[in-house]
């Protein structure tokens, strides 16, 4: 187990370029995934690093065809050009997959700004495809109900299952090293992600030419997941908070997706790891679509703090914390629409 000041103070690895908090570091999966000799523990380095310290990195040699991640934004654009009333025939439900309408939802959960005005964005969430007679889908089971697919969309369904299912497979290689970064077995993780409880939010973000100081994309917020994993976008509007208290922007680099933590990472590692304020304001003047990819454990993993996190002198933050408690109050502080009865069916 490591100390608690080794905790407190991430190893920087010799002629790294992670050394500044007010870059986004840039992690190359390539050696890595290749299974170069000494690439796992370096790339862990290089992760503990992140996310001890900014809270947020980029991947590039990743593996995800760059055809399919231009396939996906293709079908996204598809979806949010189809008419309201045809998007809202499979509006949000409880287990929060389906359409989420323009200024939909209120991100009441903000740790850093209060936040009053409803996003100005509209978005569509598809969850992990199980089918019609799968024991949790028939037993209407938080969050593990069965996705809401538009009709009028050919391929649409396909492609998007595709898209997550990549997603997935790309999330159990990282896994290993966030173990590693955590001076873990590098198989830690893999038992609690081996069915992964996922959302993917497919965003469209109109122009806001001259947004005023309190309306945005997405407020400024912390995500709920272990992992986010959000695609190459050419169009740029996502901006983080320095633990320094500086917002910076992110740089659009060519076919790099950029990963955060969030409030489940925070209880895994025990505040040792962050989870980043971010926000999103569309100033391209311009449509902006974005693909989120939020990744968790199974659903019914418990979630503590890992034992390198925990010691004599630092107690557990939080107590032992499961996704669908969490989700439940989270959905209902956020989603404006379910506070209508008729719309959580």
């Amino acid at each position: 187990m490591v100390s608690e000041a080794e905790l407190r103070r991430p190893e920087r690895s010799a002629g790294s370029r992670l050394t500044s908090t007010d870059i986004i570091p840039v992690l190359d999966l390539g050696p890595y995934l290749a299974g170069e000799p000494g690439a796992r523990e370096r790339c862990a380095r290089e992760l503990r690093f992140a996310l001890a310290e900014i809270g947020f990195y980029f991947i590039v040699n990743h593996g995800v065809p760059p055809a399919l991640i231009a396939d996906t934004f293709r079908e996204a654009a598809r979806f949010h050009a189809l008419p309201l009333e045809q998007k809202m025939a499979v509006r949000i439900d409880r287990h929060n997959v389906g359409y989420l309408p323009m200024r939909g939802d209120t991100l009441r959960t903000s740790v850093v700004q209060t936040v009053t005005k409803a996003n100005l964005n509209e978005a569509f969430f598809v969850a992990r495809d199980l089918p019609a007679d799968h024991p949790d889908v028939v037993a209407d089971r938080r969050f593990r109900g069965a996705n809401r697919w538009p009709g009028a969309l050919p391929g649409f369904r396909k492609t998007i299952v595709g898209y997550c299912e990549t997603m997935e497979r790309l999330v159990r290689k990282l896994v290993p090293l966030y173990a590693r970064a955590l001076d873990l077995p590098a198989t830690w993780f893999d038992a609690a992600f081996r069915e992964s409880q996922y959302k993917l939010r497919m965003t469209h973000y109109p122009p806001q030419d001259v947004p005023a100081d309190d309306e945005f994309g997405i407020a400024p917020h912390t995500d709920t997941s272990f992992l986010t994993l959000l695609a190459p976008n050419d169009v740029p509007g996502l901006s983080i908070r320095t633990p320094a208290g500086k917002w910076i922007e992110a740089p659009a680099i060519p076919n790099a997706y950029v990963v955060n933590g969030g409030q489940l990472l925070l209880r895994w590692t025990n505040d040792f790891f962050l989870a980043t304020p971010h926000r999103a304001v569309n100033r391209s003047g311009g449509e902006r679509y974005a693909l989120a990819f939020f990744c968790d454990s199974n659903i019914d993993w418990p979630i503590a703090a890992v034992p390198t996190t925990v010691g004599p002198d630092r107690p557990p933050n939080y107590p032992t914390t499961y996704y669908t408690d969490y989700m439940v109050h989270y959905q209902q502080r956020t989603y404006d629409l379910l506070k209508d009865p008729q719309a959580a069916d």
